[in-house]
């Protein structure tokens, strides 16, 4: 049974690995056996070497992602460095706070443009070479807002519902050719993210009274998640949001 989740051999490329949530993807799938090709905006550095001390080899990408320019030369540049991408994780993500009648246009596009369009690009790219040899995981990570409105974030909201149709749409097409594709939607995490809600303590009492679980989650808690939609234990899911919340969406 161990053999479902073995990632021996294989590469997985995270975006947003420097830290948080993406961090602890890259170092669980390292867990599992996979090498690691770290991207994000700011160093992973870190992430890389705590994934080498496992045993596994990693490499770091500095790159904005957000210029669709440079997403075929992040993707060919992780070619180069590891043979082949075998799982894509699409993690990186921003937020920008405000209510929606003062949402400003600049942090709309931002938003959907990182959120949103990099996930459509990049997994485009990644998809291809996947297609062509019949196999390959892509994840997206999703949120609870890939359900529900939120409160002051309508640009992260209706990224993460367009992250949640694209992963739909892609297991629909591409399902029968061997490549799955499936998302995690975390619920509240303690992450630099949330930040500024944890620093609201009538709000954060509040939240956490609704989790089942009785506490928010961390980069840990999505490890097992993220290995088991990167292995072979998961061929047969297609098109799934699975969510990591505590119960939330129980509740």
């Amino acid at each position: 049974m161990h053999l479902l989740f073995d990632l021996t051999g294989k590469t997985a490329l995270v975006t947003g690995a420097s830290g948080g949530l993406g961090q602890g993807i890259a170092l669980g799938l390292a867990e599992a056996g996979a090498d690691v090709v770290c991207v994000s905006y700011t160093s992973s550095e870190e992430t890389a070497a705590r994934i080498e001390a496992l045993g596994r080899k990693a490499s770091a990408i500095e790159a904005d992602l957000s210029r669709h320019d440079a997403l075929q030369s992040v993707f060919d540049e992780s070619l180069k460095l590891t043979g082949q991408i075998d799982i894509l994780v699409n993690n990186a993500g921003i937020i920008r706070r405000t209510p929606a009648k003062d949402h400003s246009e600049k942090d709309w596009f931002d938003v959907i443009d990182i959120n949103l369009n990099t996930v459509f690009l990049l997994s485009q790219i990644a998809a291809r070479p996947m297609l062509e040899r019949g196999s390959g995981k892509i994840i997206n990570i999703c949120s609870m807002l890939s359900f529900q409105g939120g409160i002051n974030v309508p640009g992260y909201t209706a990224s993460k519902h367009g992250v949640a149709g694209l992963t739909k749409a892609f297991a629909n097409e591409w399902a029968q050719s061997g490549l799955q594709v499936n998302a995690i939607a975390p619920g509240y995490m303690s992450t630099d993210n949330t930040a500024p809600i944890r620093a609201d303590e009538k709000r954060t009492a509040s939240i956490t009274e609704r989790i089942p679980a009785g506490r928010w989650g961390t980069a840990e808690d999505l490890k097992g998640p993220a290995v088991f939609l990167a292995s072979s234990a998961s061929d047969y899911l297609n098109g799934h949001i699975l969510c990591v919340d505590g119960g939330w969406m129980a509740r």
